[in-house]
């Protein structure tokens, strides 16, 4: 059950970090807010040196090229804005630089290096996506309100509405200390607020996931990226697990859905039925893990037909997934690289794990991923074994990291909270229990007119970047 949650933009003050007071900012309060040109207050932020300095900023980024140099321009603009107001620049850090520890990206694993490193030279760490917009001076004039002696966690907080499964229940009984990592701003949460031992999230209002007014020291955006043309239908293949059992209702939801805007997809399944048409694998199927199949539908892909086809992408028959938007995103990544695309979530990253695609949501591969995969040797231990982690594993082993967009979504719509989809355009949800998901999926992914104005709005849209 999860009592609260929060974006993954935050504040963190570490347990053991010292810090020191913002003392210039209470006296020059009064005056600075005052003055309403912006060039009096660029020189009034001279006097804030000390506050710019004592926030080390972390964006979340990823070693994708695409995602790197989002993460850049970020870090650029940071340094830009803090250049304008003082020559004193503030560390800005990429996480992906920080560390070649696979979980990197769950921030824990992070917190002694934090701790060493900055405890005698900063007072916040501010931790932001790749996409994150912040403004500086709203920044510092909303830390001021909070004494940096004292712990605090902030960040703009979401509520669920009802009690909700992302992957799997965890119990008030249980150890926070999962081998699996889901819902990591959750979980963050949790480690944090530790029963009550820890602060709990303080909601900051300047926090901002949209622009509210003028004082919203950060803001998130909610373009689907769009990095040229989009890709074509022809160049994406669709696989479709499935099973004699679900041939009746699963795939039925799939042709009336999302089916129709595929140019290339294919049914695989234990038994061949030619009004579907299904494609029978050889291989048996299994209650759960499905290992065995997915790597049939690898083997097949890269060697016995679809030779000119750069993306393969592997979704369960309870999938709802937006093709269109898919389209678009896979403009911005290279099929020459090894991508492995989707939902991340992570296994025993505190003891040598490994990160994975979590399947539900759909798996995304650049043919070249597959090639290196499969030239490998790395296979599945068992036909039922879980081909996601098998997959995250057999990708930890060779050095390429799984790429995570959280547009990709392992569960349904409303399993998250409504802030946290209000900020986002959804590729892809998964399960269809207790739903209607011909509904879901006209509300949430079908093609309409609003998605070509974002995309031509995006198109327009100056970087401030």
């Amino acid at each position: 059950l999860r009592p609260f949650s929060v974006t993954c933009r935050w504040l963190l003050w570490p347990e053991g970090l010292p810090c020191s007071f913002f003392f210039f900012l209470n006296l020059f309060l009064s005056l600075f807010q005052l003055l309403e040109n912006k060039y009096l207050k660029t020189f009034f932020f001279f006097f804030l040196v000390l506050d710019l300095k004592g926030i080390v900023f972390v964006i979340q980024s990823q070693s994708n090229s695409f995602h790197a140099k989002r993460a850049e321009q970020l870090q650029k603009s940071i340094l830009k804005q803090a250049a304008n107001l003082t020559q004193e620049l503030p560390r800005v850090l990429l996480l992906h630089q920080l560390s070649k520890q696979e979980g990197a990206w769950t921030i824990l694993p992070l917190l002694p290096h934090f701790s060493v490193t900055y405890s005698s030279n900063s007072s916040w760490i501010f931790f932001c996506e790749e996409e994150t917009r912040i403004q500086i001076p709203e920044l510092l004039e909303t830390l001021r309100r909070y004494d940096p002696s004292k712990e605090w966690f902030l960040g703009k907080a979401l509520h669920d509405e009802e009690s909700t499964i992302i992957h799997h229940y965890r119990l008030r009984s249980e150890s926070l200390k999962s081998d699996f990592t889901i819902d990591l701003k959750h979980e963050i949460a949790l480690y944090i607020w530790d029963k009550g031992d820890g602060p709990p999230l303080t909601p900051v209002p300047e926090f901002c996931t949209e622009v509210v007014d003028s004082s919203c020291a950060t803001t998130f955006h909610s373009f689907l990226p769009l990095c040229g043309n989009p890709v074509k239908k022809e160049d994406i293949f669709f696989a479709v697990k499935t099973c004699k059992k679900f041939h009746g209702d699963r795939i039925p939801i799939v042709k009336q859905t999302w089916a129709g805007q595929a140019s290339v997809i294919e049914y695989y399944s234990d038994h061949a039925e030619s009004s579907i048409p299904t494609v029978d694998l050889g291989v048996p199927n299994t209650d759960r893990g499905h290992c065995g199949k997915t790597f049939a539908i690898l083997e097949k892909f890269l060697n016995h037909s679809h030779d000119k086809i750069a993306w393969l992408v592997i979704v369960d028959d309870d999938t709802l997934i937006s093709i269109s938007r898919l389209q678009h995103l896979l403009s911005c990544y290279d099929s020459s690289e090894p991508v492995f695309l989707g939902e991340r979530y992570g296994y025993g990253l505190g003891t040598g794990g490994y990160s994975y695609i979590t399947g539900g949501g759909g798996m995304v591969f650049s043919r070249e991923a597959i090639r290196r995969l499969l030239a490998s040797k790395c296979r599945c231990y068992s036909n039922d074994a879980p081909d996601d982690m098998v997959l995250g594993m057999c990708f930890s082993g060779l050095g390429i990291p799984v790429t995570h967009s959280p547009l990709f979504h392992q569960a349904r719509p409303v399993d998250y909270p409504r802030d946290y989809l209000s900020h986002q355009v959804p590729i892809s949800f998964h399960k269809h229990w207790n739903i209607d998901p011909v509904k879901v999926y006209f509300t949430w992914l079908a093609p309409r007119g609003e998605d070509k104005a974002r995309q031509e709005t995006h198109k327009g849209f100056k970087e401030e970047l």
